[in-house]
């Protein structure tokens, strides 16, 4: 498996997550579980993905701008989950803040899937790409069991 294909498998995770999140109403169960659920797949990803896929496209110079855009995007998830996790889950100011997570993260992933993985390609070999996902999935795997 190569890095590109561990990180679309967590994307799909996180895209099926959001969409179970904006199918409940109220302080459900089934919303408290799935928002945590989410909210730890995308700070287990956020971190495995800057060790293991942003930090080392960093060392060439033409990806050292688009790392940093998509690392500051993972700021930007992270404030919005804790605005979320301000917000009193039956209102309706909740739903508004899960569905501006849920832009900021598919612009997310897309920007990643369509542009940057491109470009990343460019620069790993097929070894790279090989210990990439291998680290990357040991990471989430540590990350998961702590």
């Amino acid at each position: 498996m190569k890095i590109f294909e561990a990180l679309r498998k967590d994307h799909d995770v996180q895209r099926d997550l959001m969409d179970t999140l904006l199918n409940t109403s109220g302080k459900s169960e089934q919303r408290v579980l799935a928002f945590s659920q989410l909210k730890d797949a995308l700070e287990r990803h956020a971190l495995a993905e800057e060790r293991y896929f942003y930090a080392p496209l960093m060392k060439s110079d033409k990806m050292v701008e688009p790392s940093r855009h998509a690392i500051s995007e993972h700021h930007e998830i992270d404030e919005m989950i804790e605005k979320l996790e301000a917000t009193d889950m039956s209102s309706s100011a909740w739903l508004t803040h899960m569905k501006s997570l849920q832009h900021l993260v598919l612009h997310h992933l897309d920007d990643e899937e369509q542009q940057f993985f491109q470009m990343a390609g460019k620069v790993l070999n097929e070894t790279q790409k090989d210990k990439l996902a291998t680290s990357y999935r040991q990471e989430m795997r540590e990350q998961q069991s702590a």
